[in-house]
C-alpha cells in the first residue's frame, strides 16, 4: 500500500525543537504523521521578526532580511491540518506558502517546501514597524519572550487585534 501524500514543512519558530510549540511536532512524530528531516535554511533572504507576545513571523518579502535557519519536516495531510490549526491559518494569522530551502551546508540542493508566513494583510507593515531589522534565527533568547495563548494577560484581544494595535503608529 502506497504511503499517503506528505508535505515538506519548514519550521523556523516555536515549532522547532526546544521551543514552546514543539510538543505538536513531537505528537505528530509519535503518531507517524511527521518525520524530522534535519536543519535547513531558506535559499533566499526573508525578513524574520518578533511581533506581539514574542511570536515569530517570517514575512514574504524576498531579498529582505536574512537567510533564515529552521528545521524541515515531512508531514502527512492529517498532520498538516493540525499545524494549520495551531498557526490559525483559517483566521488570517499565518498563511502557508511555498518556500525554497536547503540543508544547512548544502546550498546547491534546493528543496521545495511550505512555510508559515505572516498573513499578507499585515506582514509588510510588521516588517516596517520593526524598522526593517530582522533575525537570521529564532533562538533560545527569542524563545524566552514567547507567551503562549493561555498565558497572555486577561483583556488581551484576539491575536489579529493585538497585531493591528502593534503595527498602528501612536499619534
Amino acid at each position: 500500500m502506497a504511503e499517503a501524500s506528505r508535505t515538506l514543512l519548514f519550521s523556523y519558530g516555536t515549532l522547532k525543537q526546544g521551543h514552546q510549540n514543539h510538543f505538536l511536532m513531537q505528537d505528530l512524530i509519535r503518531k507517524k504523521d511527521a518525520n524530522f528531516l534535519g536543519p535547513y535554511v531558506t535559499h533566499q533572504c526573508h525578513p524574520l521578526v518578533i511581533g506581539p507576545h514574542g511570536i515569530p513571523y517570517l514575512i514574504n518579502l524576498l531579498g529582505c532580511g536574512h537567510r533564515v535557519k529552521g528545521e524541515l519536516y515531512s508531514v502527512s495531510a492529517q498532520g498538516l491540518v493540525r499545524v494549520d490549526e495551531l498557526e490559525s491559518t483559517s483566521i488570517g494569522h499565518y498563511e502557508r506558502l511555498p518556500i525554497q530551502v536547503c540543508e544547512e551546508g548544502k546550498d546547491s540542493v534546493l528543496v521545495e517546501a511550505q512555510g508559515y508566513f505572516a498573513h499578507r494583510s499585515f506582514g509588510e507593515k510588521l516588517w516596517e514597524r520593526k524598522g526593517k531589522v530582522g533575525l537570521a534565527e529564532f533562538g533560545d533568547k527569542e524563545g524566552k519572550e514567547y507567551v503562549r495563548k493561555e498565558d497572555r494577560a486577561p483583556g488581551s484581544g484576539s491575536i489579529l487585534h493585538d497585531i493591528a494595535s502593534f503595527i498602528t503608529p501612536d499619534d
